[in-house]
């Protein structure tokens, strides 16, 4: 009997499509088949506190809801330094009524209006300890957008601000806008850590040798791409919803790097320090002990 594909579901952006492509179409040795699902991170975070798919890409701040059904896998997800998302905005403009000055030199976020991704992405998490320090005062509205959506809510004044992931942090000043402030230095400065952003995840019930399996495939499926970057090219170009090339290209430069291989010590470090102090703060709830193991 033929083994059903298994279900695996991660964004169109070009690090998850880099580093998926060459299991996708078969090119990884051994590698059981799957059913791919192109889905936003919001929803993605959703499918995961639901148990739906077998293999996911979510938010690393989802994990506290997911991990008695799910468990980490050591690689295929982005985690870095300086690529925290960005607390974008209109320029201020001096002296105008009401702008007000933030404690990061920009516009006063107290009381206003802000898009994020996901409220159970990391960007929104770093965001929460950040705006914790920066806007004592607190937000606003929170309003929950698709992230190619943030930038121009934010330019047409449809919200105040916009909490931005991915490419944007090349292509906001297309847009006229302002950084308000980088999640990722504020999250490098006060702890020296890298910034966990998206972690891969599968089903528990697929069981310890097939997990261990996944592990592999993703790494040779990564490793393939850095082999051969122009055979991923197609596939990347073709999901990255018209990005310019050269853009899609430092995408997958600052998202897929050696952490994207293997967490390693630092990389369970972030992750763990991140979700310690988010638990602390009574943002997610605490982590069993051992959650973060990988099988």
């Amino acid at each position: 009997m033929t083994e059903q594909p298994l279900q695996i579901a991660f964004s169109p952006c070009p690090n998850d499509t880099f580093v998926f492509e060459a299991w996708a179409h078969g090119r990884v040795p051994g590698a059981p088949a799957i059913d791919v699902t192109f889905a936003d991170i919001d929803i993605t975070n959703g499918m995961a506190e639901r148990g739906e798919f077998d293999i996911l890409k979510v938010s690393y701040a989802v994990l506290p809801w997911v991990l008695d059904e799910y468990a980490l896998l050591p690689c295929g997800g982005a985690l870095g330094r300086g690529c925290g998302p960005l607390v974008l905005t209109l320029p201020p403009v001096p002296g105008s009524a009401g702008a007000g000055r933030s404690p990061m030199g920009g516009v006063d976020l107290t009381g206003r209006t802000v898009a994020v991704p996901s409220e159970r992405s990391t960007a929104y998490l770093l965001f929460r300890l950040w705006a914790a320090e920066a806007v004592p005062g607190g937000v606003g509205e929170i309003v929950v957008l698709p992230f190619d959506e943030i930038m121009p809510a934010v330019r047409d004044g449809k919200v105040d601000a916009g909490l931005v992931i991915h490419e944007a942090r090349f292509t906001y000043q297309e847009y006229g806008l302002h950084s308000l402030a980088d999640m990722g230095e504020h999250w490098e400065s006060t702890t020296g850590l890298p910034i966990p952003l998206g972690a891969i995840i599968a089903k528990r019930s697929l069981g310890e040798d097939r997990l261990r399996q996944l592990a592999d495939v993703v790494r040779a499926s990564v490793r393939s791409a850095w082999d051969t970057p122009e055979v991923s090219r197609p596939y990347v170009l073709g999901h990255a919803q018209e990005m310019d090339p050269s853009v899609a290209d430092q995408h997958i430069g600052l998202y897929v790097n050696e952490f994207t291989a293997d967490l390693g010590e630092a990389g369970y470090a972030a992750v763990r320090g991140l979700l310690t102090r988010a638990a602390a703060e009574g943002l997610v709830p605490a982590l069993a002990p051992g959650a973060l193991t990988f099988a």
